[in-house]
């Protein structure tokens, strides 16, 4: 039981002595300090800031050389994107320029239709309609006679085939 007693005493004590060395290195409780305690907890503050400045450091030196490699890159990507825009761009002008001097005229089938001067010069010609129509039957007959007629055109109740 003595034992127990003991070692619980000292444990009280090294927690005592932590929670006070943590508000000293907080700047809390600096009152009862001597001179020499001060210049020791002066010691270890620089010491911990120096480590923490130089792991800053370090982890900003990395951020930055992968942000320069990510540059590098990207403007690689950029120098190729833009060779290859340049290339379709004078493909895009030689097929312009083919078109426009007028030989597709001469070496193809197709003839190019040119503009009408008004809307009412253009003759619209047959129209096909392919879509859904309303069924109208004929006079005189019944949608069941429709449905039993085997050459109607209309397959299903209002689709024209």
């Amino acid at each position: 039981m003595q034992s127990w007693y003991l070692e619980a005493t000292k444990l009280k004590a090294k927690y005592e002595s932590l929670q006070r060395t943590q508000r000293h290195l907080l700047g809390e409780d600096l009152g009862p300090l001597n001179v020499k305690e001060l210049q020791n907890l002066e010691k270890q503050l620089e010491g911990a800031l120096a480590l923490a400045r130089q792991r800053k450091q370090q982890i900003l030196t990395e951020q930055m050389e992968d942000l320069r490699k990510k540059e590098r890159h990207l403007g690689d990507l950029n120098r190729h994107l833009k060779l290859k825009l340049e290339a379709e761009g004078q493909n895009l002008k030689a097929i312009q320029d083919y078109w426009n001097s007028g030989a597709a005229d001469e070496s193809s089938n197709f003839h190019l239709h040119r503009a009408q001067s008004s809307q009412m010069d253009c003759d619209p010609g047959p129209v096909l309609q392919i879509g859904y129509h309303h069924y109208v039957p004929a006079e005189g007959s019944s949608v069941s006679a429709s449905k039993s007629m085997p050459d109607e055109t209309n397959f299903f109740q209002g689709w024209i085939l």
